[in-house]
């Protein structure tokens, strides 16, 4: 018998274990995966870290769960700082003046914040009904025209205007020269991947991977005392009350026999025609590694979510939300098993929001097995 039984090793789930292990408690993961780390795996090639599920920057102003990931990992100095790509046209994102000179042609903040609000008056939205009325209303016209409009289309699947406007509650926009995507004063990546910085985090606990437990699942539960579950909560109750939809990504990685592709390790394509949303380049999260000569670019695709595809954002609407509301009072009813990371919980989480989670909910248990 096993204290705790971890359904998935990701990065909820590592942390969890990390936490109950440390409290002498018996620990058992298992992932259906083949390797451990869940989405944020990284795996070198040509001498790089490359993201294999997209790009995962750690940023944070939880002073807590810094010196919680600073035990497992080292980070470098890296700073998000992607650029927009309309038809050839180089943008600087967040929204700042950078962007704001390159578009309309101006240097003072007064110059911008005028721009803005003149577009915004033109529209003359006072309650926006759908996406791009939101957005316009929030940042004028022709932001959302190459900026806003194309990448959000390709990463929804439908038109901005047939897209409710909740989604963009608010944009970030910034009247300073500051290129830096996050505000929080940690940021970086972990030298040597991520995938390392789990597996400090599991060293010791033991961890069967290639191993369904939805499948298993007469056989598993009565290993342990208690069962966290990390995958998606719907799939656990055999999509009873109706299956939650997601938005998925396919990526197409390629190594390219060039120093130095894009310049930048993110960058958007924010035009309709461009079918991937976006180009990584992996090596700039790290720099000066890697084969001099070599480089490696994921481009990723955004596209519709369907049972047995691996699921990503959450697509949180009325809809959606009324089902989930359903999973989780029969979660609540579930004998000796608790619910947790982003699947498990139908949320789209940062990574330190995943560790604080786990954190929590670990001291919340601790003694209950």
């Amino acid at each position: 018998m096993y204290d705790y039984l971890i359904v998935g090793a990701g990065l909820y789930g590592a942390v969890f274990a990390r936490q109950m292990r440390d409290r002498g408690k018996s620990v058992l993961v298992v992932d259906r995966r083949e390797h451990i780390a869940g989405n944020i795996y990284s795996r070198e090639m040509e001498g790089i870290q490359v993201h294999q599920y997209g790009p995962h920057i750690f940023h944070t102003d939880n002073e807590d769960v810094w010196a919680y990931v600073n035990r497992f990992a080292k980070f470098n100095h890296f700073v998000y700082s992607p650029v927009a790509n309309y038809r050839g046209e180089i943008y600087n994102l967040p929204f700042n003046m950078n962007t704001f000179a390159r578009m309309w042609g101006i240097t003072t903040p007064q110059e911008a914040k005028a721009v803005i609000e003149r577009q915004v008056q033109e529209a003359g939205i006072d309650e926006p009904k759908n996406l791009e009325e939101q957005a316009v209303s929030l940042v004028g016209r022709d932001i959302y025209e190459k900026l806003i409009k194309g990448y959000t289309q390709k990463q929804w699947g439908r038109p901005c205007a047939e897209l409710p406007a909740f989604i963009i509650k608010r944009l970030p926009v910034r009247f300073t020269f500051d290129n830096n995507y996050f505000n929080h004063p940690h940021q970086g990546i972990p030298v040597g991947g991520y995938t390392a910085m789990v597996e400090k985090m599991l060293d010791g606990i033991e961890v069967r991977l290639e191993t369904d437990y939805l499948e298993q699942r007469n056989e598993l539960r009565g290993l342990a005392k208690r069962v966290v579950y990390t995958g998606p909560i719907d799939e656990y109750f055999g999509y009873k009350c109706g299956a939650l939809q997601y938005r998925s990504l396919r990526f197409e990685t390629e190594v390219l026999t060039v120093d130095n592709y894009q310049g930048v390790a993110g960058m958007n394509f924010t035009d309709a025609e461009t079918p991937y949303t976006r180009i990584v380049e992996h090596k700039h999260f790290d720099f000066g590694k890697g084969v001099p000569d070599k480089t490696v670019i994921t481009k990723e695709y955004s596209c519709e979510w369907k049972q047995g595809d691996e699921p990503y954002y959450p697509v949180n609407d009325e809809a959606n939300t009324a089902i989930y509301r359903k999973y989780s009072t029969l979660a609540k009813e579930e004998f000796r098993v608790n619910f947790g990371g982003r699947l498990g919980t139908y949320r789209y989480t940062d990574m330190d929001e995943v560790i604080a989670m786990a954190l929590k909910n670990a001291e919340l248990l601790e003694g209950r097995t």
